[in-house]
């Protein structure tokens, strides 16, 4: 018999038969990098959590290598440089927004108004930009409606008991109103029910790109970042008495994020003009995205409200009990994804060029929890990172790009998406029965 311990990730051997069974059960349920003494051993844990049920992102990134070989051969254009920087600034929102609610998955919770959140911030900030107002200032106004309208939500569904499905279902009906009404109200802003978007700096979110020099020079500087974080954080931890992994594995990352920060940018380099027009560099929505990720990932494994969220996700009376208050991180979790919404929704307007009263604000929040479920956040709450929403997004945007490619219809996107969530859902929920039958 074992208990593990949601916070520490700790197993407790009361009633384990002998040592070997032991090791083989903490080596499958603890974390490889801190239990590994070499990269050898750490491939061999790997293997056994993997063999356990423990796949982690591997099964989704597995499944996106497929999904592209399958495009790639179907048409050989689809791994052109064009093409993948097309799919980047096409996949932007729809990360953004899984990103947004993965805030609430984490709490076992949904937002599924975030679609038409993103959209009501669009029209303010373009309104306003319309209306002679600075970039900051449209953005800043935006983003605080849309994380007020978060938090209210979060209000109401803790102060009332509520269903976060039902309260945010309302606000997906109220918010799609909403958006008719405000354009409708924008006079001459708003001709034909589009508001256009009046910004170069806005417009080059999605269609800027840095030059090919600076391009390198952001992504050496980086990955040195990311090295030195990582080293520094291995180093804190063997001050403080902890685990650490050995510096061969912590090597063995940095390796990786430089291979992959390589081939970014030799793709994003390449030109991508037609004609005699010559267009290179990587786009400016890729920084965006990243510094979000990045913001996001510290917010939730470096603060005392990211443990809170995971701890409330994984048990919340017991968190409770521990003296979190509860309802103040469910709000806060809901301010921060009508945030992070509203990001999306200046993205979705770089986008565009503009914002017209038929978005798809339903469809859009589909993608978006699809895209925090195939990248491996749990819909039942405690389980789940920022990265997910990367690699789901990647996922929904390389099927929607990849049959767009094809020339097949919308009716195809949708029902491949679905296919890929119930794949999603599946993994998910047999992860779960795997973890409890031991």
């Amino acid at each position: 018999m074992t208990d593990t311990d949601p916070q520490k990730g700790a197993v407790t051997t009361s009633e384990i038969g002998s040592d070997a069974h032991a090791e083989e059960i903490a080596a499958t349920t603890a974390s490889p990098e801190l239990v590994a003494g070499s990269v050898g051993e750490y491939g061999r844990i790997l293997l056994k959590r993997v063999r356990s049920g423990e796949s982690g992102a591997l099964p989704v990134i597995v499944g996106l290598v497929v999904i592209v070989l399958i495009f790639q051969l179907k048409n050989s254009l689809f791994l052109s440089a064009g093409n993948l920087v097309n799919l980047m600034t096409q996949a932007a929102f729809i990360v953004t927004l899984g990103m947004a609610e993965v805030f609430v998955l984490l709490l076992g919770e949904i937002d599924l108004a975030a679609g038409y959140t993103a959209a009501c911030g669009a029209v303010i900030a373009l309104w306003m930009l319309a209306a002679g107002n600075p970039w900051w200032v449209a953005v800043i106004a935006a983003l605080a409606a849309t994380a007020a309208y978060g938090a209210l939500q979060g209000v109401i569904i803790t102060t009332f008991r509520l269903p976060s499905f039902v309260v945010t279902l309302a606000g997906y009906l109220g918010l799609s109103g909403l958006l008719l009404y405000l354009i409708a109200s924008a006079g001459k802003y708003g001709l034909g029910g589009v508001i256009n978007l009046n910004s170069n700096v806005l417009n080059d979110i999605e269609n800027g790109s840095l030059s090919a020099t600076a391009s390198w020079i952001v992504m050496i500087v980086l990955v040195v970042v990311a090295g030195l974080m990582l080293f520094l954080k291995d180093r804190r931890r063997r001050v403080s008495g902890l685990v650490a992994p050995p510096a061969s594995i912590t090597l063995l990352k940095v390796v990786v994020i430089a291979i992959a920060g390589v081939v970014v940018v030799l793709v994003a380099n390449t030109n991508r003009g037609v004609g005699l027009t010559v267009q290179r560099g990587l786009p400016w929505v890729v920084l965006v995205v990243l510094a979000i990720l990045v913001g996001y990932g510290v917010l939730l494994g470096r603060t005392r409200f990211g443990r809170y969220i995971y701890a409330i996700g994984g048990n919340a009376e017991a968190a409770r009990r521990a003296g979190v208050n509860t309802n103040r991180i469910r709000v806060g979790a809901f301010a921060l994804c009508g945030l992070t919404a509203g990001i999306t929704g200046i993205i979705y307007a770089s986008y565009l060029g503009s914002i017209s009263s038929n978005v798809n604000g339903g469809q859009n929040v589909l993608y978006a929890v699809a895209a925090a479920v195939i990248g491996g956040t749990s819909l039942f709450g405690g389980r789940g990172k920022m990265m997910d929403a990367l690699l789901g997004g990647l996922v929904v945007g390389v099927i929607y790009n990849g049959l767009l490619l094809l020339g097949l219809s919308a009716s195809a996107q949708l029902m491949w998406t679905a296919l890929v969530l119930i794949g999603a859902v599946t993994v998910d929920a047999l992860t779960r029965r795997g973890r409890q039958a031991r």
